[in-house]
């Protein structure tokens, strides 16, 4: 008698979405298990994967495909990484790490401010600080938050440019409390066209690799520190693909005729 098995792998598909082995290499210490307590019913690594996927396609918590661990759960780790600064520590890490490949001291000292979702990068496009806020906030109010922020997570930084909705008080704020110098990018009058200004197109990157996450399109959260989370999440993917990159041809790139 001749049985047909199922052929099917008992480990589920990869999302592009999903982690290599190389990356999660570079994540695993930062969420790893405590030691001495009870063991984890779900895979660290699962977790992290659910997260990333939630993150790239935009669906709600709910609807995430049940090869995942149960969605209330990968919330809760979700929530409490947040709460207790795993997140911050994550993002923070690899984007060390990431100037260090560059050949950068992980210690930026200049970066670029932007009020999409008031935030700051350093001058490689990678997240300083991300502050959401409410839209009746002014980009002066919101940019003196940022500088306090960034000044703390990146004491090194001395200068920060910016456009011309933070000029003003903020130019002075920066310079007497944090020592830090505000250069205005201002917009040229001889074009009437669309132009590239120095050091501003490399916030407006960032803002592409951002919006290259769905979940990021539309802000569905009901919490600030959690549509924060979800633009350090987008970060840490990037980062994580920067410095494991997976092989192939990348999207961008042409296809390979004969």
């Amino acid at each position: 008698m001749v049985q047909l098995g199922d052929m099917r792998s008992s480990s589920p598909a990869r999302y592009p979405s999903d982690l290599t082995d190389e990356q999660w290499v570079l994540i695993e210490p930062m969420v790893a298990v405590k030691p001495g307590g009870r063991p984890a019913k779900h895979p660290r690594r699962r977790i992290v994967d659910a997260i990333l996927y939630v993150n790239r396609t935009g669906c709600s918590w709910r609807q995430m495909p049940h090869d995942f661990p149960p969605w209330d759960t990968v919330y809760w780790y979700f929530d409490r990484w947040a709460e207790d600064g795993t997140v911050d520590r994550l993002h923070n890490a690899l984007r060390d790490a990431v100037r260090d490949a560059d050949g950068r001291d992980p210690l930026a000292s200049a970066g670029i401010v932007d009020s999409q979702l008031v935030k700051g990068a350093d001058t490689l496009g990678l997240l300083i600080v991300v502050l959401v806020t409410s839209a009746a906030l002014q980009d002066r109010d919101g940019g003196r938050l940022v500088v306090e922020r960034a000044k703390m997570k990146m004491p090194s930084l001395v200068l920060i440019w910016a456009d011309g909705g933070y000029a003003g008080k903020l130019l002075d704020f920066a310079q007497r409390h944090f020592k830090i110098v505000v250069e205005i990018i201002k917009r040229s009058d001889k074009w009437p066209t669309f132009e590239v200004l120095p050091s501003r197109w490399v916030i407006e990157r960032t803002n592409s690799w951002l919006m290259g996450t769905r979940r990021l399109a539309r802000d569905y959260g009901r919490l600030p520190e959690h549509s924060e989370a979800m633009v350090k999440w987008t970060m840490i993917g990037l980062m994580t693909r920067r410095l494991a990159p997976t092989s192939g041809r990348r999207a961008w790139q042409p296809k390979l005729t004969e």
